[in-house]
């Protein structure tokens, strides 16, 4: 798939069909969302990927699924065949920056940014349109840590998940509301100097 065509296609999904996705499929997504940039290449993104039934329907409980099919929807967390949940840890910054070749850089303790939370920004959007690239659909729902989230999940003390991105094949769904928003005006998000 063209790339610009990539982007247009991804959205968030929140129904998905009991088909499994193909083991190799999920290794190239995981492999594109692990290459997303990091300063320093510190490499502080991780990914913690649940794909047996009795995790995902734990992680669903975790997430609140039964208050959200109390509203009138159909279960999707518990549904999907694949969470990721991207991580990043700021002491993997922190140890970068304190390698002789960044002892003339700024601490990550000094930074206005905190880059780790940018980066695990930009592997979670690469998570995202590698999924859409392969065929397949993806939805984010946000998490509280807690500590039976970080059991489940067996998370380092130095890893902060960032929520769960469910992965699958698309299935009919209810869309979103806010879509019916449209999408802002190029030039209201995009100004020329």
């Amino acid at each position: 798939m063209d790339f610009a065509d990539v982007v247009r296609a991804r959205r968030m999904v929140r129904a998905y069909t009991p088909e499994d996705v193909d083991p190799q499929v999920l290794h190239r997504i995981l492999d594109c969302a692990r290459r997303a940039p990091s300063a320093g290449h510190s490499q502080g993104q991780s990914f913690v990927v649940l794909t047996t039934q009795a995790d995902r329907s734990e992680l669903a409980e975790l997430c609140g699924e039964a208050d959200y099919v109390a509203r009138g929807f159909t279960p999707w967390l518990s549904a999907a065949p694949v969470h990721v949940v991207p991580c990043v840890s700021r002491a993997a910054y922190e140890a970068r920056y304190a390698e002789t070749d960044k002892a003339q850089s700024r601490a990550p303790s000094q930074w206005e940014v905190p880059f780790w939370w940018v980066d695990g920004g930009a592997a979670f959007m690469a998570l995202l349109l590698a999924t859409t690239n392969e065929g397949l659909a993806a939805g984010f729902q946000a998490l509280r840590d807690s500590p039976a989230l970080r059991s489940l999940l067996d998370l380092r003390e130095d890893e902060q998940p960032l929520g769960v991105v469910t992965i699958g094949h698309p299935a009919p769904d209810r869309r979103s509301g806010s879509l019916a928003r449209g999408r802002v005006p190029f030039t209201e998000q995009v100004r020329f100097r």
